[in-house]
């Protein structure tokens, strides 16, 4: 039997494993949630290679920061309001009282990727440090390891106000998220409009990212059926976002750039809670297709798959990164890998690296991912 026969016979048998009940389309939302963000990361991130009186010293850089013209494509790969929409939706679906059992249980699997990042991480850190490796690399290695975790607290906190938010959306519908919508703006009044603190913005981490969470218990709800509501999210998240960068000073570029005075994404401005509106409504246009699109099995256990391992992929994928750029380092300065990202043809060069972090991410994931498998199979996808 020929390797492409035997991936076939394996993509049936996850298809026939599957139970009927599983919401494909959603999973599928998810993954390409996940495969957005890595991707997203893996292309505006450069480690690049630099002297000092200690020594080489890494320090990251972006191509942002050089090709403004690149902004357009951060609107492609930041797609963290799609991953809480889905989580939204998924929560309410799956809560059914018995708070404290349902929020330990989706916490922990929350916890334990990131136990295993920290039990591998911790003596790295420690070996890095008493082998005489720069301080200045030691930082930025651990921040682009850690940077991500970012997004699990804040998911663990609407984790547990789904009950309220729920609540909330039954009193209000899918309009529930306009509250948290007004929060936002309120608070990018303050500290753009009127020179008030910048602490205040950092009450947009959980309030910006409750609009897609809100929007995703409406949608489990059945507040968001049919295609109007959709197609009107994303035509006016389109367009708000269009004229806050127009006209309002908000940045094109939908994440973070080394240098920059303002981020749309650190924390979430505005325009990245309207973008991301924009971006729900796509996600929900798209998710019929979605579902014709994973009744083919080989498609359906691509996704299973991602969503088997989707923390283990998120948490490890810097790691993967770090790993191909110490080798390059060992090797030379690798064009595309430690080099400046100052101009097209380092994208070019980066965009043929971009298999290398995923063969080594997969390697990875096939040590870590017992931390979800047990608890993959028990939300209903099927064992590998």
């Amino acid at each position: 039997m020929t390797a492409l026969a035997q991936v076939g016979q394996l993509a049936r048998r996850v298809d026939a494993a599957t139970p009927p009940q599983r919401d494909r389309a959603v999973d599928a939302l998810r993954a390409l949630a996940i495969a957005g963000v890595i991707g997203g990361h893996w292309l505006v991130t450069a480690l690049v290679t630099g002297g000092s009186g200690h020594g080489t010293v890494l320090h990251d850089d972006s191509p942002l920061a050089w090709m403004p013209a690149l902004a357009p494509l951060s609107w492609i790969f930041q797609t963290l309001a799609v991953f809480f929409l889905v989580g939204g939706y998924s929560a309410a679906r799956g809560y059914r009282g018995g708070y404290r059992t349902w929020l330990r249980k989706r916490l922990i699997r929350l916890a334990r990727p990131v136990a295993a990042l920290a039990a591998v991480w911790g003596p790295v850190t420690l070996g890095m440090c008493l082998a005489g490796v720069p301080a200045a690399t030691v930082r930025t290695l651990l921040f682009l390891v850690i940077s991500p975790l970012w997004f699990l607290g804040v998911y663990a906190v609407l984790t547990a106000l789904t009950p309220a938010a729920m609540w909330l959306v039954r009193r209000f519908g899918a309009w529930a998220a306009a509250f948290a919508v007004a929060m936002v703006a309120v608070a990018d009044l303050v500290r753009f409009g009127l020179s008030g603190p910048s602490w205040v913005g950092w009450v947009n981490l959980p309030v910006g990212w409750l609009v897609p969470y809100l929007l995703g218990i409406a949608w489990a709800l059945g507040s968001l059926r049919g295609r109007r509501v959709p197609a009107l999210m994303l035509a006016a998240g389109a367009a708000a976002t269009a004229a806050l960068i127009a006209w309002a000073g908000y940045p094109a570029s939908m994440v973070g750039v080394n240098g920059a005075h303002i981020s749309n994404l650190n924390p979430p401005t505005l325009a990245a809670v309207t973008f991301g509106i924009a971006q729900c409504g796509l996600a929900l246009l798209l998710r019929d297709r979605l579902a014709r699109l994973m009744r083919r099995p080989l498609a359906w256990a691509g996704v299973a798959l991602v969503n088997l391992s989707a923390m283990t992929l998120f948490i490890w994928h810097q790691t993967a990164f770090i790993i191909v750029s110490s080798v390059g380092l060992l090797a030379g300065r690798m064009p595309g890998l430690l080099t400046a990202p100052t101009g097209g043809v380092w994208v070019a060069e980066r965009l043929a690296w971009l298999p290398v972090f995923a063969i080594v991410l997969s390697g990875l994931c096939l040590v870590f991912r017992r931390a979800e498998r047990a608890l993959g199979a028990a939300a209903g996808y099927p064992r590998f």
